[in-house]
């Protein structure tokens, strides 16, 4: 009873939780603030996330190798990983024991004739009035990699790369030992409705992507070994080297390619006008039967990005996250599409369920 007699209905107060609006209006802004951390935390933990995608980029590989290998050896999946690791890690080091010292020594004389080409090209171009200030190599290639994006401290030195390749390698093997416990473990911190809708997501990411890393690996293969025959009956020297960088450098899409392009025809230039226009014969062929055998036989059987969408985002990601973000924006995007892509069928399969009748 209120001081005249009547009744008085209190009313929630603006700061009152319980008031719906209030609670609606909480929840808004806890999510905004939400993403907003989120955000932050990728700014901040970029190279960090980064290394830890790499380490399930080449777990896939590593279980896309298993899974092939027992269709042949029918032995327990232990065993099989053994066998892909120790043979892959077998064929790295004895290429690196077979021609490492003639490929240092090629290495640097590559080197060479590359700054020497490149300052006679921009030598005529200081003396055509192209560009200004009579800019160097050594210049442009700092200029390069300021465009490029800020290298982390992690990845800033040669032995914070060798600490960050030993931490993609372990990773990788201890996903791929068991990759079904950190499946469980990420889904056990989402909602149960939401577990199986999780589960049907990851397998179909990792489908995805071991069959991408798969297709990767070929196309590295066929233009890397391609490269090196060609360019060797052409007789462009350095054709082994030119052949290693020209398939290491088909892991990233587009940019890869032109680089190795360039590295090719330079080569082929400095040695004589035939082997420049035999280096551009041989890098035409290779990126052709790679662009229109192998890409698209890849994309059918996995998922289907367009060329401006992968450069697009190589752009962003390197200028943003330096040279992993360079290495890792295909493989990202196509775990990204692959996640919006069953985000819709799901969505669709709800909708039609609801427009269902009965």
């Amino acid at each position: 009873m209120s001081e005249n007699g009547g009744d008085h209905i209190e009313e929630r107060g603006p700061t009152e939780f319980r008031d719906p609006l209030v609670r609606q209006e909480l929840k808004k802004a806890s999510i905004w603030y939400g993403i907003g951390l989120a955000i932050a935390a990728v700014i901040f933990l970029a190279q960090p996330l980064l290394l830890i995608f790499a380490g399930i980029v080449f777990a896939s590989v590593l279980d896309g190798g298993t899974r092939l290998l027992e269709r042949i050896l029918p032995i327990g999946r232990g065993w099989r990983l053994a066998i892909v690791t120790l043979a892959g890690f077998g064929l790295i080091i004895g290429f690196v024991v077979y021609a490492g010292f003639e490929l240092v020594a090629q290495a640097e004389t590559l080197r060479i004739v590359v700054t020497e080409q490149i300052n006679r090209m921009l030598v005529w171009a200081n003396a055509t009035g192209l560009t200004e200030g009579g800019i160097r190599f050594e210049q442009l290639g700092q200029q390069v990699m300021g465009t490029l994006g800020r290298l982390s401290s992690a990845v800033g030195s040669a032995a914070g790369a060798i600490a960050s390749i030993i931490m993609v390698l372990v990773i990788g093997i201890f996903i791929a030992i068991e990759p079904r416990l950190y499946e469980r473990g990420v889904a056990w911190m989402l909602p149960i409705r939401s577990r199986q809708s999780f589960y049907t997501m990851s397998e179909r990411m990792g489908w995805t992507l071991r069959r991408l890393m798969l297709g990767r690996l070929v196309g590295m293969a066929v233009e890397g070994i391609g490269t090196w025959l060609l360019l060797w009956l052409g007789g462009v020297p350095m054709a082994a080297l030119l052949g290693m960088i020209t398939g290491l450098l088909a892991f990233i899409p587009n940019i890869g390619a032109i680089i190795s392009g360039l590295l090719m025809v330079t080569v082929g230039f400095s040695y004589s006008t035939d082997a420049g226009l035999w280096a551009i014969l041989v890098y035409l062929f290779v990126q052709n039967v790679d662009g229109y055998l192998i890409v698209p036989y890849v994309a059918r059987k996995t998922v289907d990005l367009a060329p401006a969408m992968v450069l697009g985002a190589q752009l962003l990601f390197g200028a943003l996250f330096g040279f992993m973000g360079l290495l890792l924006a295909d493989p990202i995007i196509a775990m990204i599409k692959t996640a919006l892509e069953h985000r819709s069928r799901e969505k669709e399969a709800d909708e039609a369920s609801v427009a269902a009748p009965g």
